[in-house]
C-alpha cells in the first residue's frame, strides 16, 4: 500500500524487534493503535492511485479524463458516506477511538487534510489535460471565448432549450432561503436595479436530467461551453431591465447516512421509502463554492447552510462537479480511448453449444471472470435457458443491483409467466439504488415472483443463482455463484469472478441459505461447502489461519492469499499479523481499505500487500490458503470488513 504511517499512528512501539520468525513476540501489543492504518486515510489513498492513471502519460488521454471523473465521484460518495457518517457521530458526543486511535473529529480534520491535497493535484491535472485536449481539437472554452457567431448559436440554445426550464427564486424576507438538493449546480445571482443601490439575491439551479448535457456542443466540431457558463451569460433574459451585479457558482453535499433502524420501523419497505425522502433534506456536510466567490456571499451561503466557512466550504478552480467530465471522456474518438474490449464467451459456452444445464452435469463446474468473458453468454443465458426450460421447476436468486439494460429481471418475469416459482430476495438498502430496487421488487411482484427483502437486520450482499431442475435421475440443483452483481453495466468495467456448478453439496448448502432468507429468521443451519456470513464466514476465515499458523510450527510451510476490496476487520487483521509472526507467508491484494501495516519486522514481515488499480475495477474476491497441500480456495461477495463478516448476509464458496 503506498499509505504511510500517520501522524498520530505510533512508529514503533518497541523498536524493531528481532528474533525467530516462529515464535510471537509479545512486544508487540496487538491492541495499539500504532499497529493500524486508518479506514478513511486508506480509502482516499486508493483515489490518489486512481489520480495517478490520470496524471499517467501512458493511459490515453479521453481515458485519463475518464479517471479524473471516476475521482470526482469518489469524493462525492466520500462526503455523503464517510464525512456524513463521522459528522454524526461527532453531533452525538462520539468520543469512542477506532481501532487506529483517533475520534470522529480527528478523522474528519485528517481527511480534510487529503482532500485539500487530492482536488489541488486534480485540479492541476485538469489544467494539464485540458490542454492537451485542445491539441487534439477538443476545447472547452468559457462564452466569453466564442466568436459572435457561435454566441448567437449558444444564445439560441439558450432561449429554445434552456430558458423554459430555469425557475429564478429570489431570497428576502418575502422568499427564504431556498432548499438546495444534494449534488446540485447553483447560481447564486446578484441583482439591482439602475437607479437603486439596493442589491437582491436570487438562485437559479443548474436543470439535470436525461437530454440536458453539462457540456453544451457548438456547431460539428468538438467544441464545448459549460451549461452554466450559457445561463450566466444570459441573465438578461431571466432580470430584464436589472443589472447583474454577480454570477456565482456553488453546490451542496448531504450527509447520505439517513436510515432508522429496522427496530423503529414494522414495515421494511415504507422504512426504506422514508429514509430516500430524509436523505433528500439531510444535513449538508460540504459547501464547493467558485474560487472567485466574494467572501460576504460565502459567508453568508456557510450561515444559512449551517456549515462552518473555515472547514466545510471547499473554494473549486476549473470545472465543478468533475464527475460530469464523464461526457468529455465518453467523446467519440478512438484514437484517444484504451482500444475496444470485445469479451469472449467461455470455450465450453462459445457456438453451438449444447443445453447450459447439460454442460454443467457432463462436463463440471464452470469458473467465469468478467469482463474478459462475456457475463450475456454465461450468467444471462444461464437464466435464461432458466426461464424457458421446460424441466426447470424453480429458480431463486438474491438481487442487490441491477441495471435498466440487463436482461436479468426480464428472465425473471419470462420464468414466471412460464409457470416456474420464482423467489427473488431484493436487497431494498444498497446504498443509491434504493429507488431502483423498490422499482424491481414492485415491478416483480406484479408478475407473480415471490419478492422478499431477506433477514431483518442484515443486509443481503450475495450474489447467487439457484435453479432447481428435474433431470433424468431426478431433481439436480444448479447454481451461479458470483463476485459481482446482476449488473450488466457494470459486468462490462468491473474484474469479477462467478462459478456455474451442479455440485450436489453446493445445492444443498444454497437451499438452507434460501431458507434462511425467505424465512427470515435462522434456525441452526449446517453447511458443507458455503461460508456464509454472519454466522460462518468470519469463524471459517479465522480458523483456517490458525491452521495455517499450526502448519508452519510443524515446519510444512504455511501460506495465506487473499484478494479482497477491503481489510478493515480487526480480528482478522490481528490473526494475520500472528500469522507473519510465527513465518507464514501472506500474501495479500487490498483495492482500497486496508487497516493492515505491512513489513515491520517481527510483527509484519512476512506480509505482502498491493493494490491493483487500472482499466477495469477490481472487485473479485478470492481467499486461499496451502492447507499442507491440499489447498483450498474460496471466491464470493464478502470483503474482510466487519459490515460483511458480521451485519450482512455474504456467499463465499
Amino acid at each position: 500500500m503506498t499509505q504511510q504511517p500517520s501522524k498520530t499512528a505510533a512508529k514503533t512501539k518497541a523498536g524493531s524487534p528481532s528474533g525467530t520468525k516462529t515464535s510471537v513476540k509479545p512486544k508487540f501489543d496487538l491492541n495499539d493503535p500504532g499497529w493500524y492504518l486508518n479506514r478513511e486515510l486508506t480509502w482516499l489513498e486508493f483515489n490518489r492511485r486512481v489520480l495517478h492513471e490520470g496524471q499517467d502519460e501512458r493511459t490515453p488521454l479521453l481515458e485519463r479524463i475518464m479517471f479524473l471523473s471516476i475521482v470526482g465521484s469518489n469524493l462525492d460518495e466520500f462526503f455523503m458516506k464517510r464525512i456524513g457518517g463521522l459528522k454524526q457521530q461527532v453531533g452525538a458526543g462520539v468520543k469512542k477511538l477506532t481501532v487506529d486511535g483517533r475520534t470522529p473529529g480527528q478523522q474528519i480534520e485528517e481527511c480534510y487534510e487529503v482532500v485539500r491535497d487530492l482536488l489541488a493535484q486534480q485540479q492541476t491535472l485538469e489544467e494539464q489535460l485540458f490542454r492537451l485536449l485542445a491539441k487534439k481539437n477538443i476545447r472547452i472554452v468559457k462564452y466569453l471565448q466564442l466568436t459572435d457567431n457561435q454566441q448567437k448559436e449558444v444564445n439560441k440554445y439558450f432561449l429554445d432549450n434552456i430558458y423554459p426550464l430555469l425557475t429564478p427564486q429570489g431570497m428576502d424576507p418575502a422568499h427564504p432561503f431556498p432548499f438546495i438538493s444534494n449534488l446540485s449546480l447553483n447560481l447564486l445571482v446578484a441583482t439591482r436595479f439602475r437607479d437603486d443601490e439596493h442589491v437582491f439575491l436570487n438562485r437559479i439551479k443548474v436543470p439535470t436530467g436525461i437530454g440536458i448535457p453539462r457540456f453544451i456542443r457548438i456547431g460539428k466540431a468538438h467544441l464545448y461551453v459549460r451549461f452554466e457558463d450559457v445561463i450566466a451569460n444570459n441573465l438578461s433574459a431571466i432580470f430584464p431591465d436589472m443589472l447583474i451585479e454577480s454570477c456565482e457558482l456553488f453546490r451542496v453535499t448531504r450527509n447520505a447516512i439517513t436510515e432508522k433502524t429496522l427496530d423503529q420501523a414494522n414495515d421494511l419497505l415504507s422504512m426504506i421509502e422514508t429514509a430516500l425522502r430524509d436523505r433528500k433534506f439531510a444535513e449538508i456536510v460540504r459547501l464547493e463554492v467558485g474560487s472567485c466567490m466574494t467572501p460576504a456571499h460565502r459567508g453568508m451561503l456557510a450561515a444559512e447552510l449551517g456549515i462552518d466557512e473555515e472547514r466545510d466550504v471547499f473554494a473549486v478552480d476549473g470545472i465543478m462537479a468533475k464527475r460530469d467530465l464523464f461526457q468529455i471522456a465518453s467523446i467519440d474518438r478512438p484514437d484517444l480511448h484504451f482500444p475496444p474490449h470485445q469479451p469472449f464467451d467461455h470455450y465450453r459456452l462459445a457456438g453451438d453449444s449444447p443445453n447450459i444445464f447439460h454442460i454443467i452435469r457432463e462436463e463440471g463446474a464452470i469458473l467465469l471472470q468478467h469482463p474478459y468473458e462475456s457475463f450475456q453468454s454465461s450468467v444471462e443465458r444461464f437464466l435464461k435457458e432458466a426461464s424457458t426450460d421446460p424441466k426447470v421447476l424453480a429458480i431463486k436468486m438474491t438481487l442487490y443491483r441491477t441495471s435498466s439494460d440487463s436482461r436479468v429481471i426480464q428472465y425473471l418475469l419470462d420464468a414466471a409467466q412460464n409457470g416456474k416459482q420464482v423467489a427473488v430476495v431484493v436487497e431494498l438498502k444498497a446504498r443509491f439504488d434504493e429507488s431502483a430496487n423498490i422499482h424491481w421488487a414492485g415491478y416483480l411482484e406484479q408478475a407473480g415472483v415471490h419478492v422478499t427483502y431477506g433477514v431483518v437486520g442484515l443486509k443481503t450482499h450475495s450474489k447467487v443463482i439457484f435453479v432447481i431442475r428435474r433431470d433424468f435421475n431426478g431433481l439436480k440443483r444448479y447454481a451461479h455463484i458470483g463476485t459481482g452483481n446482476y449488473h450488466a453495466g457494470t459486468a462490462r468495467i468491473y474484474s469479477d469472478l462467478g462459478l456455474l456448478t451442479c455440485d450436489a453439496n453446493i445445492g444443498k448448502d444454497l437451499t438452507e441459505l434460501f431458507n434462511y432468507l425467505t424465512m427470515g429468521y435462522a434456525p441452526a443451519r449446517k453447511y458443507k461447502k458455503l461460508l456464509p456470513s454472519p454466522k460462518i464466514l468470519k469463524k471459517g476465515l479465522l480458523s483456517r489461519i490458525d491452521r495455517e499458523i499450526a502448519y508452519q510450527a510443524k515446519g510444512k510451510g504455511g501460506l495465506i492469499q487473499f484478494k479482497t476490496n477491503a481489510l478493515e476487520d480487526r480480528e482478522i487483521t490481528r490473526a494475520l499479523y500472528k500469522a507473519s509472526q510465527a513465518g507464514v507467508h501472506v500474501d495479500l491484494i487490498v483495492r482500497d481499505t486496508c487497516r493492515l501495516r505491512p513489513g515491520i519486522e517481527g510483527l509484519s514481515e512476512n506480509i505482502r500487500i498491493i493494490s491493483i488499480v487500472g482499466r477495469f475495477l477490481e472487485h473479485s474476491r478470492i481467499y486461499y490458503f496451502k492447507n499442507n497441500g491440499d489447498e483450498e480456495y474460496f471466491i464470493g461477495s464478502a470483503d474482510i470488513m466487519k459490515r460483511n463478516l458480521e451485519d450482512r448476509v455474504e456467499v463465499v464458496t
